[in-house]
């Protein structure tokens, strides 16, 4: 089975949840399948596998309603893409189209690298949810990576199609810390500042915390970050690292006490996961999917608590708890690999194989 994986959503930078989605489910499943990637600039590249690939148009360009007479050329039995955008006019493989949440439907504000002209296309299309039906009803079979999105996307009827699991995990081969080691008094903060992300609760909570340092790890644009230098409380410890490399990232989770992601909603929240797995403790706000991905290795507070996130941290200044929480965040952390999701992955290729032979006999 030949199968074609989009990464045109790759970033030529440095990885988002996307792009790192994207380019560690291509890694994985490149080690069980014949596996072609698509990419719209070779800069793509420094961030992506060293799996074979055909440069092809961006997928932002008007043209992606037309993407399909390129890929048809390479002759794929599925085609994977990590959005549920691809063009698919006239297309003669199997499609899989992915949604990774529903956020934006009560968050609508557009992610700020898109042009101005997708921004306001954008907020459109999350007015209503028939531009969904439409997009995931031209697959043969529908992925997403949670079973909160899954039974959200059947609370609102998004799809007639199969809808399949193909999850998110850490990154492999990563030492989890010595819980005997103990740590710092720090926190970390790692995702972007845009408003349901709800930054502003933790650095109000700061004021509860002193000796602690709270660090702020994405980047940020000036703007952002002089609304919430407002709020840091008096006395705090706010630091604004305006991006780190991953070697920086890890470092930093190997040393300090807990990561904290009080946001008001998520896809997944790959940062919960990428603690855990180096035996660093998570506190999140208490809901559906955090619960999903942390389970009972994590500590949940009212999103907009500033009081209940100050008081699950200083729960964590018990030496007992705070390796009890290191040691579970490991386990629970294991049940999540990349490996698994391209045993997914290939599962749903070859059902769409499935479908599509029913479909011509």
């Amino acid at each position: 089975m030949k199968i074609v994986i989009d990464a045109r959503f790759t970033r030529t930078d440095h990885h988002d949840g996307i792009s790192r989605y994207g380019a560690s489910l291509i890694a994985a499943t490149s080690k069980i399948a014949d596996v072609t990637m698509l990419i719209s600039d070779k800069r793509q590249l420094a961030l992506l596998p060293d799996v074979p690939y055909v440069e092809i148009g961006s997928p932002l360009s008007p043209l992606e309603l037309f993407v399909a007479r390129a890929v048809n050329k390479l002759d794929p039995d599925v085609v994977v893409c990590p959005m549920q955008t691809m063009g698919s006019i006239g297309r003669k493989y199997g499609l899989v189209l992915t949604l990774h949440d529903l956020i934006y439907y009560e968050h609508p504000t557009p992610p700020g690298f898109l042009p101005a002209p997708v921004r306001v296309l954008w907020r459109l299309y999350h007015k209503a949810y028939w531009p969904q039906r439409l997009l995931l009803n031209r697959a043969d079979v529908v992925a997403t990576i949670s079973h909160t999105t899954e039974s959200l996307m059947a609370k609102f009827r998004l799809t007639r199609r199969p809808v399949r699991i193909v999850g998110n995990a850490p990154q492999p081969g990563q030492t989890p810390r010595n819980p005997d080691g103990g740590a710092e008094k720090s926190l970390l903060y790692m995702g972007s500042f845009m408003p349901y992300k709800n930054v502003e609760t933790m650095v109000q909570g700061m004021a509860e915390l002193p000796g602690f340092t709270l660090h702020l790890l994405s980047r940020i644009t000036p703007e952002r970050r002089a609304e919430l230098e407002v709020l840091v409380p008096q006395g705090a410890n706010v630091q604004f690292h305006n991006g780190v490399t991953d070697a920086e990232y890890d470092a930093l989770l190997l040393k300090t006490t807990a990561l904290i992601s009080l946001s008001k909603a998520e896809g997944y929240g790959l940062p919960l996961v990428e603690a855990m797995a180096l035996g660093t403790p998570v506190i999140a706000s208490d809901i559906p999917i955090f619960r999903e991905v942390g389970a009972d290795a994590a500590s949940y507070v009212e999103a907009e608590s500033p009081a209940e996130f100050a008081a699950a941290v200083r729960a964590l200044e018990d030496e007992d708890v705070w390796k009890a929480a290191s040691r579970r965040s490991v386990e629970r952390a294991a049940d999540f690999t990349w490996d698994e999701s391209a045993r997914q992955l290939l599962a749903v290729a070859e059902e769409v194989v499935a479908i599509r032979r029913r479909k011509k006999k």
